[in-house]
């Protein structure tokens, strides 16, 4: 039989008083400044030195009623690749959607769209990664002409595109084809979300592919599609 912990007993420490916020820099309000600020957080978790900013008590119960992340994060699911760590953030920085190879469809462009413009994001980063397994799977049903059972299957038809397009420009090599992965997904962020694509043109909003190396920790840009100036 499972006991419940005891929430009540004399004996139980008691929470220390809820702490004010952390003094925090201003939030990031431009693309570039968003895209600074993670790299500045990446340069900190490649190198061991993290801050872990805005993961206090205080900062927890300020956020509580608001949030104003200075950036969208469309990454891959993989255990590896989560964006607050990586780039050394807090609660309320980024607002994260992540499926199985950043595969984009109605309800990741919702999530989108709904970030950009109702939350003012000012940027959208598509996050991909080396050793990237939706990427595997769908080089293999390519090459065996098998698709994978289930759901995994409209995962792998997503990724496909991708890997024919890489297969045109004669490219071979895996870590180009993640990054053709990458650009292609972009790509389909700006092609089938008109709200986004009219955000980026107002200038308000830039979208971003980057590509994590899983070892090093190290994220680097292989696409954009800037702001209008």
């Amino acid at each position: 039989m499972i006991s419940t912990p005891s929430t009540g007993s004399q004996s139980d420490p008691e929470l220390p008083p809820a702490q004010p916020p952390s003094a925090q820099p201003d939030p990031p309000q431009t693309p570039e400044q968003a895209l600074a600020e993670l790299y500045a957080g990446n340069r900190r978790f490649v190198t061991g030195t993290p801050r872990h900013p805005n993961q206090d008590v205080g900062h927890r119960t300020a956020v509580a009623g608001e949030q104003h992340p200075f950036a969208v994060i469309v990454g891959c699911s993989d255990s590896r690749l989560a964006a607050e760590i990586i780039f050394d953030r807090g609660l309320g920085d980024l607002f994260v959607v992540r499926t199985a190879g950043h595969t984009t469809g109605p309800e990741v462009l919702g999530s989108v769209e709904y970030a950009v413009t109702v939350l003012g994001t000012p940027l959208v980063v598509v996050l991909g990664h080396d050793s990237c397994g939706a990427v595997q799977a769908a080089a293999t049903a390519v090459s065996t002409g098998a698709r994978p059972p289930g759901h995994l299957g409209a995962v792998v038809d997503a990724v496909v595109p991708s890997l024919r397009r890489a297969a045109a420009q004669g490219v071979d090599d895996p870590a180009r084809i993640i990054d053709i992965h990458i650009a292609q997904t972009v790509e389909e962020l700006l092609g089938n979300s008109a709200v986004l694509a009219a955000e980026v043109a107002a200038g308000r909003c830039t979208v971003v592919g980057m590509s994590y190396q899983l070892a090093a920790g190290e994220v680097r840009t292989v696409a954009a599609a800037p702001a209008a100036g």
